[in-house]
């Protein structure tokens, strides 16, 4: 994830189904053993079952007294109120590394900061990089106490991770310094956006931008199995002047260097409050050519210095409180179509999403994220300086 790096009624229930720092020395390797072996077995336990109930697990958690999170920023899908809940619900201390990283940026801090207490606990990743740190064998399996209302196809089987929250690639537009906002992405080529359009990261690093990529080439003429043409979409956007690689960034925007940005819409609709206090009118547009939804993902890291905490930090994300509290973002939580139909999902903030034009929208399998992901990583550079 970076920032400067997936939502209304039906939809957001279709998309819901439809599925690096220095060493620090051996001081620190030992605080983080010691924390493992005082979590009560909480390193190996794939359940809160394992550790004799979710009470036996907030004791472990407090214990430890401390979690670390990476590349959270605060205001992506409303994770300062997120972070602050959970600590001040449980007594226990959030420590906040990086939190304008990438998706590779914390799978780099797993692999470089193993052993230390100050390495991640948990990880919210791009879906693509959580399959591939999967492969590597980085994920401590465990699945959460509402383990069942997350579709299996928004899941790894074993628990290594699973969809957390998602919504929908979208533009959003200063309209205030743009004359007619872009609805598409067939209107991004128009010569009025050109030194304009960016997206918020380096899509083989970032999730988003890699998201938004899939969107332009669902918009000419790819599809899951072809991220090709949004390459080149990009490409040709960038010869003609009209896409910048720079990161777009709330800070970018209120500068005017990013007055449209491709971004999702959570994201976007989440700025657009922020932004106006500064005089800014950003608009938000799901473009009807390039419908592309997707999640992101949660895992624990293997080496978790506070074991204990992280699997209760996934079950307080996992609960109703959690969710909710993503929907908050206008972000649609995985477990959106149980709750809502129990009843659980905040129904003002679920009418408060942005508005998708479609009922029936499709997720990439995770094989599909995959493939495109090394046809991205091994074609962006060469196609965009070519």
């Amino acid at each position: 994830m970076t920032r400067n790096i997936v939502r209304r009624g039906t939809v957001a229930v279709v998309l819901s189904v439809a599925v690096v720092a220095a060493v620090a020395g051996c001081g620190s390797s030992k605080k983080a053993a010691d924390a493992q072996n005082n979590s009560g077995g909480a390193a190996s336990a794939t359940s809160a079952q394992d550790l004799g109930g979710l009470d036996a697990l907030i004791a472990a958690a407090k214990a430890e007294g401390q979690l670390n999170v990476i590349a959270l920023p605060r205001d992506w899908a409303n994770y300062g109120e997120i972070i602050d809940t959970f600590s001040q619900k449980y007594g226990i201390k959030v420590n906040s590394d990086n939190p304008d990283g990438s998706s590779q940026d914390e799978i780099n801090a797993v692999k470089s900061l193993k052993g230390q207490d100050r390495a991640p606990d948990v990880l919210d990743l791009g879906g693509a990089f959580a399959l591939s740190g999967a492969k590597e064998g980085l994920f401590a399996p465990y699945k959460v106490l509402t383990w069942a209302d997350i579709p299996d196809n928004q899941k790894d089987a074993s628990g290594a991770w699973y969809h957390d929250y998602g919504g929908y690639i979208s533009i959003g537009c200063d309209a205030k310094k743009i004359a007619v906002c872009p609805q598409t992405f067939a209107d991004l080529k128009k010569p009025e956006y050109k030194g304009k359009v960016a997206l918020n990261g380096d899509p083989t690093k970032a999730g988003a931008a890699f998201a938004g990529v899939f969107a332009a080439a669902l918009a000419s003429g790819g599809g899951f199995t072809n991220i090709q043409p949004g390459i080149d979409y990009f490409a040709a956007l960038k010869k003609s002047g009209n896409y910048i690689p720079v990161e777009s960034t709330p800070a970018t925007i209120e500068k005017g260097e990013t007055p449209i940005s491709v971004d999702w819409d959570y994201l976007n609709a989440g700025y657009t409050k922020e932004l106006a206090a500064k005089g800014i009118d950003w608009k938000v547009a799901v473009p009807s050519d390039g419908v592309y939804g997707n999640f992101y993902c949660q895992a624990i890291s293997k080496t978790a210095p506070h074991p204990a905490a992280a699997r209760l930090w996934q079950e307080f994300l996992f609960s109703d409180e959690g969710q909710n509290l993503w929907l908050k973002g206008a972000a649609r939580p995985v477990r959106l179509p149980k709750m809502t139909t129990s009843g659980t999902a905040d129904a003002t903030l679920l009418a408060g999403l942005p508005k998708v034009e479609t009922t029936d929208a499709q997720l990439p399998s995770p094989d599909q994220v995959d493939a495109a992901k090394k046809v991205l990583t091994d074609g962006w550079t060469k196609a965009l300086t070519g």
